[in-house]
């Protein structure tokens, strides 16, 4: 009787540890899809303002060519303007001197009276064309000058966001180049022991192989691949506004599973979340800023079945990535 009992108390712990691993595991993938979704709507936005910077590098050419346009126009008006002036003083001269010999002549009905009157009929009807010939080239003129006020002042507008744009972007690819050489330069010590610091896409990926962290078949860091990961939090600690993502990856060995960890998906995440604690355990890293996941053996960096393939394909990889909300509200604004 007693070795029943004995037995089904081992069946219900058995159970229950499957329960809570298997919530654990689900918990952890959801936090994964989380931050994929994260990490495509950052690649989106760096996207969309690179895009911004070309829309906004386009428009301004056009507006160049507008006002160049523009300022030819009003100097053709203003020359225009100027002949109109000189032929509409000429004409009022000939029709003060006509209206100063007619006066002369209004006593003489001669037939050279009547051609004189004539033509200052003729030169007073030509006179009055000029003056709204005149005066419409005055109309279009302002207009033009009106116009290419506008557009020198929708210019300058493009041209301060422009400006904007660039300076976010290259405030931000200054910060990964910085923050680059500081993760570099922390770790220097271990750089031939497994880790290496790149940058690509603007983010900068610190990846450690399992050597430098873990046993075999462990989620437990050992201490080498703690001191490494110390120094580390030294460096992100002085950087608040950098999203972390540590991402456990294993090879395409199945994990012969003992205790709560059956596979490589249960491995990755528990390295993933082994990193985290001693980030957080060491340091005063905001822990809303860091995000475990785990990639099990689907995201390689080698293909194949080598030793050494699957060597490097088990790995840490950190991901660091500069917030983007100061982007996002220049992007949103356009």
């Amino acid at each position: 009787m007693n070795t029943k009992v004995l037995i089904y108390f081992l069946l219900v712990v058995v159970f229950y540890s499957s329960c809570v691993s298997m919530k654990k595991y689900n918990d952890l993938q959801a936090k994964q899809q989380q931050s994929e979704a994260e990490n495509t709507s950052l690649k989106t936005a760096n996207d969309s303002l690179n895009t911004s910077v070309h829309v906004q590098i386009a428009i301004i050419e056009d507006l160049n060519q507008k006002i160049d346009g523009l300022q030819k126009d009003t100097t053709s008006l203003g020359n225009s303007l100027r002949k109109e002036k000189e032929l509409y003083a000429s004409l009022n001269k000939t029709y003060n001197d006509l209206v100063d010999n007619y006066e002369k002549l209004a006593k003489n009905k001669t037939a050279e009276n009547k051609k004189l009157i004539g033509q200052l009929q003729s030169t007073q009807e030509d006179l009055q064309i000029k003056e709204d010939k005149l005066n419409s080239i005055q109309v279009e003129l302002a207009k033009k000058a009106v116009d290419l006020d506008k557009a020198k002042a929708d210019l300058y507008q493009r041209e301060q966001r422009l400006k904007e744009l660039q300076d976010i972007l290259s405030k931000k690819d200054s910060t990964v180049r910085a923050l680059r050489n500081a993760v570099a330069d922390a770790l220097l010590g271990f750089k031939d022991k497994g880790m290496t610091v790149t940058l690509r896409n603007g983010k900068v990926y610190v990846s450690l192989e399992e050597q430098l962290l873990f046993g075999t078949g462990s989620a437990v860091v050992d201490k080498k691949g703690v001191d490494a990961l110390k120094q580390l939090a030294t460096v992100l600690e002085k950087n608040s506004d950098i999203n972390i993502l540590i991402e456990g990856h294993t090879d395409n060995v199945p994990l012969k599973g003992e205790g709560y960890m059956k596979d490589n998906w249960d491995l990755s995440v528990n390295r993933a979340t082994s990193v985290v604690r001693i980030l957080t355990s060491n340091s005063k890293i905001n822990p809303k800023r860091l995000t475990a996941a785990g990639r099990s053996e689907y995201v390689p960096i080698e293909e194949g079945n080598s030793k050494e393939a699957r060597q490097k394909n088990r790995r840490i990889e950190i991901i660091l990535t500069p917030k983007l909300d100061e982007l996002f509200k220049v992007i949103e604004s356009n």
